[in-house]
């Protein structure tokens, strides 16, 4: 049996927590001219069919997050946003992933990670009660959660020391994510609690700004739950200039690969220059918040079909 009703209460849990803190609910786009660049995600083009399209009409692909709008909306001034929304990735089906899933994202000017950490908290904190229970198992949730650098992470978990970590992430990324994937995550999986992994090296933030104490790192964060990553936070990058460069940096890293290599999105780096406030904001995963709410890390519980349900 589909977890739909626990869903749906959630869901207005949710919009009710963000609209309580002076947070406005927006609509952006599906279907916009740049998906992102992240080298680790790619994006379905969205082909019209039975019409005729203009000649030099530029493709339009599904998002894979409604980060670049958004924070063009934080450039007019809007102030602190929310949305929940659909989004799109190709080639993710599994208990936590899906080709076609729903995101939570919400960004606050004039704010920190550690504002948005606390927010993020306090969120988790409200649907699940506090706590999250899989099974025999009964995993701690309640603010405040533990930070742990990504560093010391490494450290304790896989014995490497952090010279050793960001040198690996800047030159040697396959062993950094095979580290990451078989010995840190699952080592944080048997924690009794929550925990913010945060100030990930700066070659594995392309949209956050680098720590102003120590620029080898970013101001970037993941949660993870018993093992499963929660959400992706960052103090955003405003500088134009620098994001350029970030972007045409993984248009050559996708080319590398052999990966589609979609356009920059010019609207969203003039609304850097324009002048984005310093702000926070993070991605959540809200099918994997439902799941974990419900007593299960699988999303396919919480979702009306999966995609190879359809």
């Amino acid at each position: 049996m589909k977890l739909l009703a626990a869903r749906a209460k959630i869901l207005a849990q949710t919009r009710a927590f963000f609209e309580g803190r002076g947070y406005m609910e927006v609509e952006t786009p599906l279907a916009v001219p740049c998906p992102g660049l992240d080298v680790h995600l790619d994006a379905f083009e969205a082909v019209p069919t039975g019409i005729v399209v203009p000649e030099g009409t530029p493709p339009r692909y599904l998002i894979t997050s409604p980060e670049y709008q958004m924070k063009r909306l934080l450039a007019e001034g809007h102030g602190r946003i929310f949305q929940i929304t659909r989004a799109f990735r190709a080639g993710e089906l599994g208990s936590r992933h899906n080709p076609e899933f729903t995101i939570l994202e919400f960004y606050r000017p004039h704010a920190g990670v550690e504002a948005i950490m606390r927010d993020t908290e306090q969120l988790v904190a409200r649907v699940t009660g506090g706590w999250v229970r899989l099974g025999d198992r009964t995993i701690d949730v309640r603010p405040p959660i533990d930070r742990l650098t990504i560093v010391e992470a490494y450290r304790r978990f896989a014995g490497i020391e952090p010279e050793e970590t960001l040198r690996l992430a800047e030159h040697d990324e396959d062993r950094f994510y095979r580290l990451l994937v078989d010995v840190v995550e699952p080592a944080l999986a048997k924690l009794d609690r929550a925990v913010f992994v945060t100030e990930y090296p700066a070659t594995q933030a392309s949209l956050a700004r680098k720590k102003p104490s120590d620029p080898r790192v970013a101001e970037r964060f993941e949660l993870y739950v018993a093992g499963v990553e929660l959400c992706n936070g960052f103090g955003e990058l405003t500088d134009a200039r620098e994001q350029r460069a970030r972007f045409l940096h993984d248009q050559a890293e996708r080319t590398r690969l052999g990966k589609p290599v979609y356009p920059i999105d010019e609207r969203f780096l003039e609304a850097l220059a324009k002048g984005m406030p310093d702000s926070g904001g993070n991605a959540i995963g809200f099918d994997r918040l439902v799941a974990l709410a419900c007593g299960t890390t699988s999303i396919r519980d919480v979702m009306a079909f999966a995609a190879d349900e359809l």
